[in-house]
């Protein structure tokens, strides 16, 4: 297991052990979103510096586990080519499903080109429907084009 994994792990363990939340610890960076300091606590992403120390100081990381939460990280977490958790199933569900759609929609509105995963923004949310409250995630990627060269 990779030194960044096992950060993550102890990350994970402290904060079922202190029952704390990710709403909770994003707090301690007030300029980044809820979900990318979860993204970056679960090692997906660079953590900037103040709010590595500010959350690593609260976590009670030591100075290199606090550097190690800013070096960029090898991306890319899930351990099989298709998830089997079934949350994580439901967006590579999605993806199958509607992927084509997702495609076409961007082609025809955009040109041809991808949505960015570099610039990119996301927000989740609750949202109370009487049936059974429903999951809202935004997700808004900076418009890459395909450039003749």
């Amino acid at each position: 297991m990779s030194m960044r994994a096992e950060l993550t792990e102890k990350i994970v363990r402290i904060k079922i052990e202190r029952a704390l939340s990710w709403s909770g610890l994003a707090e301690l960076a007030p300029d980044l979103s809820k979900e990318f300091v979860t993204a970056g606590l679960l090692g997906q992403m660079q953590v900037p510096k103040a709010a590595a120390e500010a959350i690593g100081d609260h976590l009670g990381l030591d100075p290199f586990e606090i550097r190690l939460l800013q070096e960029p990280p090898y991306r890319g977490s899930l351990p099989t080519p298709v998830p089997t958790d079934p949350l994580i199933y439901r967006f590579y569900e999605l993806v199958s499903v509607y992927g084509t759609t997702f495609k076409a929609l961007i082609h025809e509105e955009f040109g041809d080109g991808i949505m960015s995963a570099i610039d990119f923004r996301m927000d989740l949310a609750r949202e109370p429907d009487n049936q059974g409250d429903r999951v809202k995630i935004s997700m808004s990627g900076k418009f890459l084009p395909y450039k003749p060269y």
